[in-house]
């Protein structure tokens, strides 16, 4: 009997030292307490609590964990704007320190989730409505910076922290919506119009430059030409007119008449009319005394020519 009492009192002291051992699963810490006061942190692994005396408060997971949030904000020109975004947080660390706070601060994990969610939609719709409704589709990273700026120091006193805000959709009322596209429509329709606008203006430009230069290419070109012709009706006057006077010393010197000169020239002309022309009627006096003038006024304009050479 004795033996047997013995072996009870043995079993029952193994019971209450087996009873002491806690595994700790990874990625999660145990807080223990003592007459309901906070004692100490268990690590992940095997551990070892006084039976009966120190008890599990809580497990507290420290691998990051994510919520989806929908809500209604409302912007400075009273339109509602609805959000969809996930929300990633962690326990800061595991410090014992951080581990009390997330152990102590909430009495459930549901009364941390509803403060965390509905302060962080607090703090964007504050942010919201500061801002116009055109304004909220591009602000999505300042959304998310002001978020973090203004509850990363909240969440730090709870044991928190903020890793990440993805705001996966931001939409508004289907009225609101129709009228931003017909916006975007007509300032398409606005720009299409401005854009053709000035292609046709460049065309035109470009088209009138391009005629003003041939203008003035042509003007510059006949502008030489004549100049050319004049050059060369001058320099054609100037030898005709050399030639007839040193044909008229020549003959001076040979004691000839030098109205001859004069007289195949006009004979020539007249020649040179009637083989060159081609159906032009051409006045000339064939009389004598028209001969006889026109000789005259050739002599003269040959006389001029030779005190001019003088």
């Amino acid at each position: 009997m004795e033996w047997l009492a013995s072996y009870w009192w043995v079993l029952v002291a193994l019971i209450i030292v087996f009873s002491g051992l806690v595994t700790v699963n990874q990625g999660t810490v145990s807080v223990i307490t003592l007459f309901g006061k906070y004692r100490r942190v268990l690590k992940p692994g095997l551990n070892f609590k006084i039976p009966i005396l120190e008890q599990i408060y809580r497990k507290v997971s420290i691998q990051n964990r994510s919520v989806e949030m929908e809500f209604q904000a409302v912007t400075v020109d009273q339109a509602n704007v609805y959000f969809k975004s996930m929300l990633l947080y962690a326990v800061q660390n595991a410090d014992d320190e951080t581990i009390k706070k997330v152990a102590f601060k909430f009495i459930a994990e549901r009364d941390l989730m509803q403060a965390l969610t509905r302060t962080i939609e607090g703090t964007i719709r504050s942010f919201v409505a500061t801002k116009k409704q055109a304004e909220i589709l591009t602000l999505r990273r300042e959304i998310v910076e002001y978020v973090k700026e203004q509850i990363d120091q909240l969440l730090e006193t709870w044991g928190y922290h903020l890793m990440d805000l993805q705001i996966n959709d931001i939409t508004f009322d289907k009225v609101i919506l129709e009228s931003m596209s017909r916006v975007v429509a007509s300032n398409n329709l606005k720009a299409a119009a401005e854009n053709e606008g000035q292609a046709l203006l460049i065309t035109k430009t470009k088209s009138a430059e391009a005629e003003g230069n041939a203008i003035k290419i042509a003007a510059e070109a006949e502008r030489i030409a004549a100049q050319l012709r004049g050059q060369g009706v001058a320099l054609f006057r100037e030898e005709v007119a050399k030639g007839m006077s040193h044909a008229a010393e020549q003959m001076k010197q040979a004691n000839l008449d030098t109205n001859v000169i004069l007289f195949s020239m006009w004979t020539e002309a007249i020649k040179n009319f009637a083989e060159v022309g081609k159906g032009n009627i051409i006045f000339l006096d064939g009389s004598s005394d028209g001969m006889q003038k026109t000789m005259k006024e050739i002599t003269g304009m040959m006389q001029m020519r030779t005190v001019k050479d003088q």
